[in-house]
């Protein structure tokens, strides 16, 4: 593989292929595939299959993650075990295709039913991610420590608490460098306490994902969203 350093290239590879999983999943919602009665894993492999035919991925960077019911209260890293889709099912799905190389990192979030609660938690996802995105634009100087604090608040003031121990981190040309447990710059969390602006160690931008998963443990249901921060 040939390691892009062209800031330009970069932008369009990274900006081509969150566009290419946001097709993705719009085809995953008018397909169908969403459906009560369809199990975490059966529908994981059938947004594989689609993935394949559709759009000639073959490789993930990451686990295809999806969520249902109860299980939307868990982060990527916890264990689950398989649960099939109810009627009234809020899920969501967390996808990391790679599209000639390039990562994308994309979640939404799905609710079949009409649950007030359940509506209002996906309708906040994207008003949370923008603002966010707009922090991000306005601290020059921010840290991950910092934005982190920010997307906890951001739940908080929109009347739910945040999910997770990080909400984001650095994305790239596949495959870039881990993210892996003690490397702290790498993540939107409290451990990084560096300036998420910056050059990786040739010399190029760094660029961010931001995750935001609202929960309320109380009603015992969570959504996500998530793709890039810093294009």
């Amino acid at each position: 593989m040939n390691v892009v350093t062209d800031e330009a290239a970069r932008t369009e590879g990274l900006l081509d292929a969150q566009a290419r999983a946001g097709r993705l999943f719009e085809d995953i919602a008018r397909g169908g595939l969403i459906r009560p009665g369809i199990s975490e894993q059966g529908l994981s492999e059938e947004i594989y299959d689609l993935a394949r035919e559709n759009y000639g991925v073959v490789k993930h960077w990451h686990k295809r993650i999806v969520r249902s019911g109860p299980n939307t209260l868990l982060t990527y890293r916890e264990k689950l075990d398989d649960r099939v889709v109810a009627d009234d099912d809020i899920l969501f799905l967390d996808l990391g295709p790679i599209f000639e190389e390039w990562e994308a990192d994309f979640g939404r979030t799905f609710v079949l039913g009409g649950d007030p609660v359940k509506l209002r938690l996906r309708d906040d996802l994207a008003p949370a991610f923008e603002a966010g995105k707009h922090y991000f634009a306005t601290h020059p100087d921010v840290t991950g420590a910092e934005l982190y604090t920010e997307a906890m608040l951001i739940a908080r003031e929109a009347g739910w608490a945040y999910g997770g121990p990080a909400a984001g981190h650095l994305v790239g040309q596949f495959p870039h460098e881990g993210l892996r447990p003690g490397e702290e710059e790498r993540w939107i969390a409290p451990e990084n306490r560096t300036r998420m602006r910056g050059k990786d160690h040739l010399g190029r931008d760094l660029h961010w994902i931001l995750e935001i998963h609202l929960v309320d443990r109380g009603q015992g249901i969570g959504g996500f969203y998530e793709e890039l921060l810093t294009l």
